[in-house]
């Protein structure tokens, strides 16, 4: 692997780590390389039409960058964090007065009747009249237990959850990014070891037609050459679907169309720098569950608060402006007015004051300290799931680099014994079933070596997730 400089080891992105770097300096390098001539492409967007250009090569970068603008579930997360945002900027709306207005008008057909106290009477119908009310009421609270306070607040915590859901998606998008784009890559890797197989396969054909045609060869190995030809020939075409089908999952990942064609990188980039100390140094303010967790404990907090609230007295200011005219037709009494108009300004003081309500205030408070003992019981297992997560992860992170390690060093002892095998089998030394083992072996080298550079890019991407430093 490459060294480093000093100040990039805390880069995941910076080592990387190249399949054809691990080729030994052999005679028989030229049989496991294919020599393939690739284009060099003008780097475009990747919504620009297919058509325009036959492909091009999609870095980690870009595919992130277009999942973070386009995935589905960010974008419901931040539809969410709108809402709450959209209550933070009436969280001041709690110290305003409302203010109503009213307005009516009645017309009546009534038929009266009435007996007076010196036993005259008076009967008439079609007694008509016309009323209109009309005002303006204004209530404003000026103390409330203070539970207006809290809920502005309690609004301002809000705004601030939502913004780490939407962290906490992102870092998760970003996760799943990162392992698709290089299962891509482990898979094209994978291809490019079947096509060097097959090169041998060929190189084999090649031998064995020769020996049979000189008689110092038997038929059954050249036929067994073939068959081995052809599986890998199948092979080759079943990881080509395989790779096409993963492209799809990135595509789903990024929310782009399906018809779009690109390459991704030939490396998959590694840091192996990563210690449990910093991933376990301050990951309480930077993991977005712990910190969704803790935000729901503030919040919980508030709402008793409120609750508490109730229990004081409400003083409210009162103001009303109030008009009213009644116009009558007719009247059969004769101290009753034909015209009667009321107009006026009043305000005043109400203190609604709590005595009994059925307890009902002592059960919500009761209810909102239960809620924050639940909220620090979910606080806690939450923190004790992602310790022991970050150390599994550590532990795996620890492992796939040793077994990396092991399988670089694997992979040129596995190389070198096909070229010598091969070698001493051009020259009637060795036999078909030690070069055919040795094949198995240096196929079996590279689909291990190939496994442990994802897994351990899988176990640092983890590392990374559980810590919140995908995304700062």
């Amino acid at each position: 692997m490459q060294n480093l400089p000093k100040n990039h080891r805390r880069n995941p992105y910076t080592q990387i780590i190249n399949l054809s770097s691990l080729n030994n300096r052999t005679a028989m390098l030229q049989f496991f390389l294919n020599k393939v001539k690739r284009c060099v492409l003008v780097p475009v967007f990747l919504i620009a039409s297919p058509c325009l250009f036959a492909q091009r090569t999609l870095t980690l970068e870009e595919a992130i960058a277009t999942a973070l603008k386009n995935n589905y579930d960010i974008q419901v997360s931040k539809n969410d964090s709108a809402v709450a945002a959209l209550d933070y900027s009436y969280r001041n709306a709690v110290f305003i007065p409302r203010l109503n207005g009213n307005l009516g008008t009645t017309w009546n057909n009534n038929a009266q009747k009435q007996t007076l106290a010196d036993g005259s009477k008076r009967e008439s119908t079609g007694i008509k009249s016309h009323n209109i009310a009309a005002g303006l009421a204004l209530n404003w609270t000026l103390f409330d237990g203070l539970k207006m306070f809290a809920t502005r607040d309690k609004a301002e915590e809000f705004i601030r959850l939502g913004e780490l859901n939407i962290k906490n998606q992102v870092v998760n998008t970003v996760a799943n990014v990162i392992s698709n784009y290089y299962n891509v890559v482990r898979q094209k890797q994978q291809l490019k070891a079947i096509e060097e197989q097959m090169s041998i396969n060929n190189e084999r054909v090649k031998l064995a037609q020769y020996k049979l045609d000189i008689g110092t060869g038997a038929k059954p190995d050249l036929l067994q050459s073939k068959v081995d030809l052809n599986a890998q020939k199948a092979a080759q075409l079943n990881q080509q679907t395989l790779i096409a089908q993963l492209k799809e999952q990135l595509n789903q990942a990024m929310n782009v169309a399906n018809d779009i064609s690109y390459e991704v990188a030939d490396t998959i980039i590694l840091d192996t720098q990563l210690s449990l100390g910093d991933i376990q140094n301050g990951m309480e303010k930077t993991n977005p569950l712990l910190l969704i967790a803790g935000k729901n404990i503030d919040i919980a907090r508030f709402t008793l608060k409120e609750r508490k609230a109730e229990r004081y007295p409400v003083v409210s200011f009162n103001s009303a402006y109030n008009f009213s005219r009644t116009d009558n037709k007719t009247v059969i009494n004769p101290f009753s007015p034909l015209f009667n108009q009321a107009k006026g300004f009043n305000y005043g003081l109400t203190a609604t004051i709590p005595i009994l309500n059925n307890f009902n205030a002592r059960r919500l408070i009761k209810q909102a300290q239960l809620d924050i003992q639940f909220r620090e019981l979910v606080y806690q297992n939450q923190r004790s799931v992602i310790n022991l997560s970050v150390l599994n992860a550590f532990k795996d992170y620890e492992a796939q680099k040793q077994a990396l390690k092991l399988e670089e060093e694997n992979i040129l002892l596995a190389k070198e014994n096909v070229s010598i095998i091969f070698e001493t089998y051009r020259l009637g030394a060795a036999t078909y079933i030690q070069l055919r083992e040795a094949q198995n072996s240096l196929e079996l080298a590279y689909n291990r070596l190939i496994a442990a550079r994802y897994n351990t890019k899988l176990a640092e991407t983890e590392l990374l997730r559980l810590k919140g430093d995908l995304v700062r």
